[in-house]
């Protein structure tokens, strides 16, 4: 973060070892508040880095959109000498964040115990596919699987469509986000009591939060969703609607909104149809209604509806592409997609942490590493002299991309 005050975890120090989006995510929120990240990559990096096309430079942009602000090393975890220096890097840091399988972790040593034994008093965040716990615990798990496995891709796509993928990454990314809050409640409770914490993570438990309501209405009803493209099953109208050059997505939340609306689309008595007056009656009318909105949006151009949508305060929006909404005046003006300086790459831009602080969007100052481009400072930095380094760097524990 820019400015006079201290970023707010400005004396924070981060040991990440996680690898793909989840855990890497979690670290670059931690980053963008202030946190002094150190990321240790196994022997060839992050496999992040090679998930691409596209690359920007020797990267994929996925590894680019989750791992600014960390200084990297490359350590070799299945030598002892690498965990003895893990340990050492540790024992300095007040977070420590692993993604191994809770078997690997344990193998390792990089559990909650052993780690604790390291440092009593550190924050420990265990990221995995399906928890630490059940019969499942050891298996893997990628955003796609726990989409599916969660039940996201059930009520995903149009109806009698093929399975459709969420198309963000949206279980990693809520993974990290959730696990990161989980490391500030943890950071906040250790400076009250001075004790540490071990704090858990799962893609599956994310997948099921970002489709609670679906669980509640079943348990509720017993009656299994499915589902409805850009519909949602609580509200009517509120869906994407087709124009004469293409879509408009339409939210009327309410029954002053949907009265508005039929001004706004000359639908003379409609409001006041039976079966149409409440929102609950619009849901179980919901084909008629879409059908009488179809007719009157279909005949309008883009342009056209939106305007009219402005005009009477209805929540409306085109469909936009990425490359429309990149060149969006609205989101230029909130500053998501700053332009930043890089040492290789011309043109750099990321997209920034989705918030602000004192009026300022918090970032971390340094663009994604390269891989074990901190390796040998940050093991001087731990007191390490130059032939421990070197006899280190020779038996292939540590490696170094500058």
């Amino acid at each position: 973060m820019s400015g006079e005050r201290p970023a707010p975890l400005a004396d924070i120090r981060v040991c990440d070892v996680t690898q793909n989006l989840a855990g890497p995510f979690c670290a670059q929120i931690l980053a963008d508040l202030g946190a002094t990240v150190i990321k240790v990559e196994p022997p060839g990096g992050d496999l992040g880095r090679l998930w691409g096309p596209p690359f920007w430079g020797d990267d994929s942009t996925l590894f680019l959109s989750a791992n600014r602000g960390k200084r990297s090393i490359v350590l070799d975890l299945k030598q002892p000498e690498g965990i003895r220096v893990l340990r050492r890097l540790a024992t300095s840091c007040d977070v420590f964040i692993q993604a191994s399988r809770p078997a690997a972790a344990e193998r390792l040593g990089i559990d909650a115990s052993s780690v604790h034994e390291w440092r009593e008093d550190i924050v420990h965040l265990s990221l995995s596919a399906y928890g630490q716990d059940g019969p499942m615990s050891d298996q893997p798990g990628y955003d796609p699987l726990m989409q599916a496995y969660a039940g996201m891709i059930s009520v995903t796509g149009e109806p009698n469509g093929g399975p459709t993928r969420v198309g963000g990454s949206v279980v990693d990314f809520g993974t990290g986000m959730w696990a990161a809050l989980s490391v500030l409640a943890a950071l906040r409770e250790r400076d009250r009591t001075g004790t540490g914490a071990t704090l858990e993570a799962s893609l599956m438990d994310t997948s099921l939060a970002w489709v609670s309501y679906h669980m509640m209405g079943f348990i509720a009803t017993g009656r299994v969703p499915g589902p409805m493209g850009s519909s949602l099953g609580a509200i009517a109208p509120y869906r994407a609607f087709p124009t004469s050059d293409g879509y408009v997505m339409i939210a009327a939340g309410n029954d002053a909104i949907f009265r508005r609306l039929c001004v706004a689309l000359e639908l003379a008595g409609v409001a006041d149809d039976p079966r149409f007056r409440s929102n609950s009656e619009r849901v179980a009318n919901r084909a008629i209604l879409d059908s009488i909105v179809e007719a009157a949006t279909e005949c309008m151009t883009t342009d056209d509806l939106l305007e009219r949508t402005k005009e009477h305060a209805i929540p409306a929006s085109a469909i936009q592409s990425i490359d429309q909404v990149v060149a969006d005046p609205q989101v230029d003006a909130a500053g998501m997609f700053p332009r930043v300086e890089h040492p290789d790459l011309a043109g750099y831009r990321d997209v920034s942490l989705p918030l602000r602080m004192n009026g300022e969007r918090p970032r971390a100052e340094e663009v994604p590493p390269a891989r074990g481009q901190h390796s040998v400072e940050i093991l001087q930095e731990l007191g390490l002299d130059e032939g421990e380094i070197k006899v280190l760097s020779e038996r292939g524990v540590i490696s170094s991309s500058r």
